[in-house]
């Protein structure tokens, strides 16, 4: 055995290696800020994208629920909303609602592409405020479904281009608006105009599409807003579960009817979540944001090594949330079905969750540790749909630099981050032809504004519409 001195040596040696590394990981060199300001006509912007909300443009996956009026009467509109880009860019339609508009630019330089999507999630109207298509202004917020998904940013992109074809302004490369009108549903818009650049061999420069933003309180100890970049995404399957039995009357049960096997199931999957890992767009992001952070997690993320244990068992399992979900492939059970009445027992019955999956699993590797950690083979466990997670896009090079340094031009103050993003974009399919797509929603939003994307009273406030056109402005000017 170790003399006493000795082990209390060690132990010291190691308070002191972590002090040192705490101490030196201090926040590095920000993104470039522009000196230049940026000046915006806030009613035009605000006017049309209360015209976008008007339309009706819901995508459901059974496309005879949708008004193809009102995706059309949207598209029509655009000429009279947008003039200068209609008579200066030349507009291609594709197969699944895709819009592609192309400005040219003065070089053959590799392209730009400004991504956003005008199709809506569907409402339940009794549940809203304010009706979710009449785009209410009040006290300086408008109202209405789409409003922050994302109909701002397809206003942004267009408002942008508008006011800078008025100026006169050409930009160094061609730099390509790319619209879906179905991202909602995994539509086919945004596949056929990647299909497009692969045959015409474009290679593009820089992509970016909805998908972090500006957001307060959303890293441990870290008080200043974060703007987001997304520099991948995790994958997301849906998987159905399903027993059988031979059903019979509720009075004289067995052991186990289906509904119970199941549950034994969804208790073991709660049970034993997937392992955690820091992929490399989360180490980035801890590293970026960890920096700004308090002391006490400063350690915690300087000696990341040390303490991943203990962000795992305590910030993560215990409490779940996004933190958890940028380290681990998740699993959210979400629906269930039996018999259609209390007293019988159900020859069948069904089980759902949603994954999402980390860049360290697949669909296919997902769906074998799903059957291992249930041990049931008396439960057939198959995908419905899905898809792995995406390409992770580079952050050491001018295009990334570009987005940084207009997000922390536009929002001075705030602490520019990669970030995996984990839900799922049009962007994904861009991952087959470039490294440099980005996911940010030019937005700075509040935990309640977030809240309300896909849910009831969706909203935005004027000036945070407003600034999602400096932003795309910016943008611009660096293409």
């Amino acid at each position: 055995m170790l003399p006493l001195y000795i082990i209390l040596g060690i132990i010291l040696l190691f308070i002191a290696v972590i002090l040192i590394r705490t101490l030196a990981f201090r926040p590095k060199e920000g993104p470039k800020v522009d000196e230049y300001e940026v000046t915006v006509d806030t009613d035009k912007i605000v006017e049309r994208l209360r015209r976008l909300v008007r339309f009706k443009t819901v995508s459901y996956r059974d496309r005879s629920l949708e008004d193809d009026k009102e995706f059309e009467g949207l598209i029509s509109a655009l000429p009279e909303l947008y003039p200068n880009v209609l008579r200066a860019c030349e507009l291609t339609r594709f197969e699944g609602r895709g819009l592609l508009f192309k400005w040219s630019g003065k070089t053959e330089g590799e392209p730009t592409v400004l991504m956003a999507h005008y199709d809506v999630v569907p409402v339940v109207e009794e549940g809203w405020d304010k009706p979710p298509f009449e785009a209410i202004l009040e006290d300086g917020v408008i109202w209405g479904r789409g409003t922050l998904d994302t109909k701002v940013t397809f206003n942004g992109v267009l408002s942008a281009a508008e006011a800078l074809i008025a100026e006169g302004f050409v930009p160094e490369n061609d730099i390509y608006f790319a619209f879906s009108g179905g991202e909602e549903v995994n539509g086919e818009g945004a596949v056929k105009i990647v299909d497009y650049f692969e045959e015409k061999g474009i290679t593009l420069g820089l992509v970016v599409d909805e998908g972090g933003a500006v957001v307060e309180n959303v890293f441990p100890g870290v008080k200043s807003p974060c703007g987001l970049i997304g520099i991948a995404e995790k994958g997301m399957m849906d998987v159905k579960f399903t027993a059988k039995s031979a059903g019979g009357h509720a009075s004289a049960p067995k052991p186990h009817t289906p509904v119970g096997v199941l549950s034994a199931a969804c208790c073991k999957m709660e049970k034993h979540p997937f392992k955690s890992a820091v992929t490399p767009p989360v180490k980035k992001m801890f590293d970026t944001l960890g920096r700004h952070s308090t002391f006490v997690f400063r350690m915690i993320f300087a000696n990341l090594g040390i303490f991943k244990p203990l962000i795992d068992n305590f910030m993560c399992k215990k409490q779940g949330g996004e933190i958890n979900a940028l380290l681990r492939t998740t699993v959210a059970f979400t629906q269930m079905k039996g018999s259609d009445a209390s007293n019988v027992i159900p020859p069948e019955a069904t089980m759902g969750c949603n994954m999402r999956l980390l860049s360290t699993d697949n669909m296919d590797s997902a769906l074998k540790y799903i059957k291992k950690t249930i041990g049931d083979e008396s439960i057939d466990v198959s995908i419905v749909h899905g898809m792995n997670p995406s390409r992770i896009s580079q952050t050491d090079c001018p295009a990334y630099d570009k987005v940084a340094e207009a997000v922390a031009s536009t929002w001075k103050g705030a602490v520019v981050s990669p970030y995996l993003m984990v839900q799922c974009s049009d962007s994904r399919h861009y991952g087959r032809i470039s490294d440099k797509v980005y996911r940010f929603s030019a937005m700075d939003l509040t935990s309640e504004e977030r809240a309300t994307i896909h849910g009831n009273n969706e909203r935005i406030r004027v000036d945070c519409a407003a600034r999602a056109v400096e932003f795309y402005i910016r943008l611009m000017k660096k293409c």
